[in-house]
């Protein structure tokens, strides 16, 4: 018998930042999760614990990251931790962090207090970082974006056969749930501008597109990504298709032109592809819940 590949750590430590500069307090929310691979055959073969650093400890060293460093980005704060598990402990190799952030509102009231706060219904940002010692690799994200288009989209002249039902559409309602991720070229970046940056691109180009395809779609807002935003070498989509098919009225004698429609949730078409910068070579996974 042979180990292969191993790692371990502690998933979903879910930690809430607070700063306050006097009566202004600024929240950061988080739920990290942390993998370390490295000289584990002794564990897993003799259960020989000489080597482990305990997950309890992974996940003090996060909330204790939050209190003496501060939390600048979810990539700045994964960098961090990385580096510290693998130039700390020499059994570590290898550190894979991954990060949510939640974005909350600040709730304005009259007077000096700005302490509320409000959970933001919007997509959800993500950070993968990996550290071996030598090389980084930063990828940085967000998931469940919700998009729609009310028209300037139609799919027209697709292969039929006898399985074939659906008609076709020279004015269709067009809405996904936009998962993300981009591969960062060096682990230096303004994280929040770059990320801004992506997701301002990834609206743009959805909005700006006169739609033949989902696909097309899709093409075209990872090619905005690359071409507006240096540092990324590689973006990876995964689409889903929320289909809005119009209801049929006629049996109450009314006309539905193109106004009300049934949103299904399932099943649903789902669009993958990753675009690449010329040169790069495709890492991020095609299945991203291996992120």
């Amino acid at each position: 018998m042979i180990l292969g590949q191993n790692q371990y750590g502690k998933a979903e430590n879910r930690i809430v930042r607070i700063t306050r500069e006097g009566s202004t307090h600024h929240i950061k929310d988080l739920n990290v999760s942390v993998a370390l691979a490295g000289d584990m055959t002794d564990v897993h073969l003799s259960g020989s614990n000489a080597n482990v650093l305990t997950t309890d400890t992974t996940k003090n060293t996060v909330f204790a990251f939050a209190k003496e460093h501060g939390i600048a980005s979810a990539e700045e704060f994964g960098i961090l931790l990385a580096r510290h598990f693998v130039t700390s402990q020499p059994t570590i190799h290898s550190a894979r962090i991954r990060v949510e952030e939640y974005a909350w509102e600040r709730i304005e009231t009259p007077g000096p207090k700005r302490h509320s706060f409000v959970r933001e219904g919007r997509e959800t940002r993500t950070a993968q970082i990996r550290f071996d010692g030598n090389a980084w690799e930063i990828v940085s994200g967000l998931k469940d974006l919700t998009v729609l288009n009310s028209t300037d989209s139609e799919f027209t002249g697709y292969v039929e056969d006898r399985y074939t039902t659906l008609p076709e559409t020279r004015d269709r309602v067009l809405a996904t749930q936009v998962h993300a991720r981009w591969r960062h070229s060096t682990p230096d970046a303004d994280w929040d501008r770059s990320y801004r940056q992506a997701r301002e691109h990834l609206l743009a180009a959805f909005a700006d597109t006169y739609s033949l395809s989902l696909q097309q779609t899709l093409y075209r807002m990872g090619s905005r990504v690359i071409e507006n935003c240096p540092g990324v070498e590689e973006i990876r989509l995964s689409l889903p298709n929320r289909h809005h098919f119009l209801v049929d009225l006629e049996p109450f004698g009314l006309k539905n032109d193109n106004e009300v429609y049934y949103a299904a949730d399932r099943p649903y078409g789902l669009i993958e592809a990753t675009i690449l910068r010329d040169g790069a070579e495709p890492r991020i996974p095609v299945d991203m819940t291996n992120l």
